[in-house]
């Protein structure tokens, strides 16, 4: 009579045992490692960039293969960026994350807390120019004057974007092998826009009145040096730092040894400073995009329309032919 009882504990504790060993199967099939080729249910990889421009490139690299996330919401400026707990946990569980260390620290401190071991850093690729030195940074404290030595805007030369997309097809390569020839197939097209894209900056700008412009912060570096021009501009490398008056008697002393027309601001940042100087000295504003963002206010839909958009401002105020 005592048996029964015996045999219904012995079914329980067994069953129970199959539903904790379920349960841990489970848990170590969802532990799966970063670098697996399908954490979307979808069954696409997932790709997660840090701003607008990597956006670009890990789409048009990826295809259809990938779904791409951008930590940098449309029309937020990038250098303030602050992560939210659900794009930190992102970055853990995403297939590949593509950064730009130095240019954003909440990023750079998430990239570390998750060690996920698919990452690309782009100044690995690409290194970073020094920028130009103005009247305001010799009165700079030595830490910001150090923190803000580098120009990060690596992607305002089409060329560089080309050494990226390579980088990030070889990456997505090894990570999903299955579609490597299409990851290479994507690559080839993207830097096929980009030789255009590049071309038409260089006979666009090869022959102009003024090599000069003038910008609200100093964004337009690796433009400026790939093309042979020279960016003035009134602030550093936060477009949201006023100018001293130093700075600016600097700018309307550079504006007229050159001959300057017009004062260019840009799209995510108040234009109030360049219309303010362009006022003083009786010259015309225009933006110059240095596509950190797209919004509705861009002068097109991506990377490639805007900076066709940039070029016709250039050589609208170079007095280019």
């Amino acid at each position: 009579m005592k048996m029964v009882p015996m045999l219904v504990r012995a079914r329980q504790l067994s069953l129970l045992i199959c539903m904790l060993m379920l349960l841990g199967l489970t848990a170590c099939a969802s532990a799966k490692p970063a670098s697996s080729a399908s954490t979307q249910t979808d069954g696409r990889l997932a790709i997660v960039t840090a701003f607008y421009p990597l956006q670009f490139v890990a789409e048009r690299v990826a295809g259809d293969h990938a779904a791409v996330a951008n930590l940098t919401q449309p029309g937020a400026e990038p250098h303030d960026l602050e992560l939210t707990p659900r794009q930190v946990a992102s970055l853990t569980t995403a297939n590949l994350v593509i950064y730009e260390k130095g240019f954003q620290p909440a990023v750079d401190e998430a990239v570390i807390q998750t060690e996920n071991s698919q990452v690309i850093d782009i100044t690995a690729i690409v290194p970073l120019r020094p920028l130009p030195t103005t009247a305001d940074d010799h009165d700079q404290e030595p830490a910001a004057h150090d923190h803000s030595a580098l120009d990060p805007h690596i992607w305002l030369d089409p060329t560089s974007l080309i050494r990226i997309a390579r980088v990030v097809e070889n990456q997505l390569s090894i990570i999903d092998a299955d579609h490597a020839t299409d990851y290479v197939r994507n690559a080839a097209a993207l830097t096929k826009d980009l030789r255009r894209l590049d071309h038409a900056f260089r006979s666009g700008l090869a022959d102009c009145v003024r090599t000069e412009f003038i910008t609200t912060h100093a964004a337009f570096g690796y433009l400026a040096q790939r093309y042979h021009l020279t960016e003035i501009p009134i602030s550093g490398i936060s477009p949201d730092t006023e100018p001293s008056p130093a700075r600016i008697a600097e700018v309307h002393h550079l504006a007229q040894e050159h001959g300057i027309t017009t004062i260019f601001s840009e799209t995510l940042v108040s234009p109030a400073v360049a219309q303010a100087i362009a006022g003083d000295l009786g010259l015309t504003t225009d933006v110059l995009d240095p596509i950190e963002g797209i919004t509705d206010q861009s002068r097109g839909h991506d990377y490639l329309s805007v900076m066709s958009a940039n070029l016709a401002a250039l050589r609208k105020a170079g007095g280019c032919s």
